[in-house]
């Protein structure tokens, strides 16, 4: 699973890491502690012009055959073994992927006194990139409402260690195979395998990120 994730970076990093057009205008603000239902950054090739593009959707999906959006609550992941087969997700998975940037992701433990969380990140601290898929749903009298979800896979050696699941990560050089609603089945599943554990490290944080509304840079600290 994942639930909860931070973004902090400099706007000129994310621009060269996505090759985004510079002329392209959005905010980016430090996020610690990215929660399902709010408003996220994503990348994903644009519907009308085919390049990519950075825009803000709300963390949950909502099947664009769905009669009411409360079923984003429970569309926050989607498992990578399944996806293809899924109804929630089996469209989008075909023909609207997307990535999520990310710092690095949450996950918690149990030990004794509690659930600890800990943060995943790249050994590098250099961002990661987290698979999604995104739905556009019209029935709604308002703007349309544009959601996504991330994609999980099998724990590798290191996450195993706190949780039996970990986020699809997408590497820099696969972007375009993952965006490309052209790209043949047996590549995508190639790009829906665990991330390399060597690549990763984990360490504890403050269980003050247990509440979604905390956003501070003590939440991404080793504690």
């Amino acid at each position: 699973m994942c639930g909860r994730f931070a973004l902090v970076t400099e706007k000129h990093i994310l621009q060269m890491l996505f090759e985004l057009d510079y002329s392209s205008e959005f905010e980016l603000k430090p996020r610690y502690n990215v929660a399902p239902t709010q408003q996220v950054l994503v990348v994903r090739l644009s519907p009308i012009e085919g390049k990519r593009e950075p825009v803000f959707l709300k963390w949950g999906l909502v099947p664009f055959w769905a009669r009411d959006e409360a079923i984003s609550n429970r569309l926050i992941n989607a498992r990578a073994e399944t996806v293809r087969e899924k109804p929630a997700f089996r469209h989008a998975y075909k023909k609207r992927r997307l990535l999520i940037p990310a710092s690095g992701f949450f996950e918690w433990k149990s030990e004794t006194g509690g659930k600890q969380p800990y943060f995943i990140a790249a050994k590098n601290r250099e961002l990661i990139s987290l698979a999604g898929l995104w739905e556009r749903w019209d029935k709604r009298p308002e703007q349309p409402l544009e959601t996504f979800t991330i994609l999980t896979t099998e724990a590798n050696p290191l996450v195993a260690e706190l949780h039996n699941r970990m986020p699809v990560i997408i590497s820099p050089q696969s972007f375009d195979a993952w965006l490309n609603p052209l790209t043949g089945e047996d590549h995508l599943q190639q790009l829906l395998k665990p991330y390399p554990e060597d690549l990763l490290t984990f360490y504890p944080v403050s269980r003050l990120v247990n509440k979604p509304s905390n956003d501070m840079p003590e939440l991404i600290e080793p504690f």
